[in-house]
């Protein structure tokens, strides 16, 4: 006879966790019990300390001071080997994939039965194919993993998981990189996982999120656990407040746009890759003074090659790009003999750690990329590095980077902090046009009303912003004008009194006016 669920142990019982980094304390006396086949969201402000709390229990670190207990045992956990032992598994924000191997090796990596790999690829396929039949994680075992959909591969980190028993999933900022349709079906798992009796840990700052999925709720501040709350007793607004301290606006505040001259002229663009896919599909468009674009449209679609011609990542095939009236070579990285920051274009990529900032390096050496030319990074012919690094200090006290220490590597920030430093390079500098591509991919909610809120005074200052993102709420909230995307081309515009998330869905499926009269 089961025992009924207020007398179980609790799956996860963690008691007094403390963890420093140097003179950085990230928890501090943490104690939190997680019930049993339930799911519980943990959420808080980018360096609260919830990712090195998820770390410490799945043995990436080693916790200063303090307990942790698996279904009401005492159970060290050294390392990820005792975490797995010990039924714990975890999805990571940036998946722990290798690409080129299929579905199959990346699920049996580190978990082989012997030197002998086709027994152990024979049985994982058998056991992949009921796991997926079981909790609705549609994937073929022998694909490649770089070929699959950013959902799809994230369904294998769930199914390795699952592969090797475990029964607590903890899963960090897992819509950060999902469509909304994605976001959707990684819920329906979520639901049948829970249904089987698994428990999980859900690490989000989207507070819709949480209250749409989660039983209980913990809030986490500055490295402390401040409430633990059933999700049906609170709203995002509270969440918000103890999240941040403060009341949070949850809505972009912003007065009607007062559009001036043409900024961006961007004239029957075209983008083949060298595979020979047209990615963009001869598309014609402007963005005037002092209006935001917002580009939507589900990941895949033309928006991210449509970025990087812009930002001079990529070149062009053909069409014109006019800036104020003057051309900006589709070739390269230069026109004119000018940077496209020379000409006043700031850019912030749409993947921080690959195109925004290289991790290795310190935090103040990636406020100068760039920027090497400004004048106030100069000293005669050589880079003043004191005035860089008191310019990045100003910078991050400015945008809230925490810690506020130039001199840690940007690997060593959490992913919302990692891309403060990149808005605050891009964006501090009041640039003529601003190119924006998922302003707030993993921020937590203080920060992102304080992007937004950057990205509105820069709208209100005269200057032109194409913003691109997955979320329709931040599509909608501050976009003067919106474009969808299908398939490299632009299937509608909208303006944002005019539309609403399931309109702008059916574009995003390729469904146009026309199309659906007929």
């Amino acid at each position: 006879m089961t025992a009924p669920a207020s007398a179980r142990p609790p799956a996860i019982e963690l008691k007094g966790i403390s963890k420093a980094f140097g003179p950085v304390q990230a928890n501090k006396n943490i104690s939190i019990s997680v019930a049993k086949g339930t799911i519980h969201g943990i959420v808080g402000e980018n360096g609260a300390g919830k990712s090195t709390l998820m770390s410490i229990l799945y043995g990436f670190y080693k916790a200063d001071a303090g307990e942790i207990w698996i279904n009401g045992t005492l159970t060290p956990i050294p390392d990820s080997q005792a975490a797995i032992r010990a039924g714990i598994g975890m999805v990571h924000q940036h998946f722990k994939l290798v690409e080129n191997f299929t579905v199959v090796e990346n699920v049996i990596l580190g978990a082989e039965d012997g030197a002998m790999l086709q027994p152990s690829i024979s049985k994982a396929r058998r056991t992949l194919t009921e796991l997926a039949t079981e909790y609705g994680l549609d994937v073929n075992p022998d694909a490649i993993v770089e070929e699959l959909s950013v959902g799809h591969q994230q369904r294998v980190e769930i199914l390795k998981q699952l592969y090797r028993q475990a029964d607590i999933l903890i899963l960090d900022e897992p819509t950060g990189v999902l469509t909304p349709s994605e976001a959707d079906q990684l819920f329906r798992i979520l639901a049948r996982l829970k249904e089987e009796g698994k428990t999980i840990i859900l690490i989000t700052h989207k507070l819709r999120e949480i209250m749409d999925v989660t039983d209980t709720v913990s809030v986490m501040r500055r490295g402390e656990m401040t409430a633990t709350v059933k999700t049906s007793e609170t709203s995002p607004a509270g969440l918000a407040e103890l999240m941040v301290g403060r009341k949070v606006l949850l809505e972009v505040d912003k007065a009607p746009a007062n559009p001036g001259d043409v900024v961006l002229d961007v004239r029957n663009l075209r983008v083949v890759d060298g595979a020979g896919v047209e990615r963009v599909k001869t598309i014609s468009f402007q963005i005037r003074a002092g209006e935001i674009l917002g580009i939507a449209g589900v990941a895949g679609n033309g928006q991210s090659e449509l970025l990087e011609v812009l930002g001079g990542m990529i070149p062009a095939t053909s069409g014109e790009i006019l800036l104020h009236g003057e051309p900006i070579d589709i070739t390269g990285r230069y026109s004119n003999g000018q940077s496209r920051r020379a000409r006043g274009i700031g850019h912030v990529p749409e993947d921080r750690q690959v195109e925004g900032l290289i991790m290795p390096y310190e935090a103040w050496e990636n406020v100068a990329f760039g920027y090497h030319h400004d004048p106030r990074y100069q000293s005669g012919p050589l880079m003043n590095n004191a005035a860089i690094k008191a310019d990045c200090t100003e910078k991050m006290a400015r945008y809230d980077v925490r810690p506020p220490n130039p001199r840690l590597p940007a690997r060593n920030f959490s992913g919302g902090n990692q891309q403060k430093i990149v808005v605050a390079r891009e964006m501090d500098r009041a640039p003529d046009l601003l190119l924006v591509g998922q302003p707030t991919r993993g921020v937590d909610i203080g920060a992102i009303e304080f992007i937004h809120k950057q990205i509105i005074a820069l709208r209100d200052a005269g200057k032109a912003v194409l913003l691109v993102s997955v979320e329709l709420d931040e599509i909608l909230g501050l976009s003067d004008r919106i474009a969808v995307m299908f398939d490299g081309a632009i299937s509608g515009e909208r303006l944002p009194e005019d539309t609403n998330e399931g309109d702008l869905g059916l574009l995003m499926a390729g469904v146009t006016e026309t199309q659906g009269a007929a």
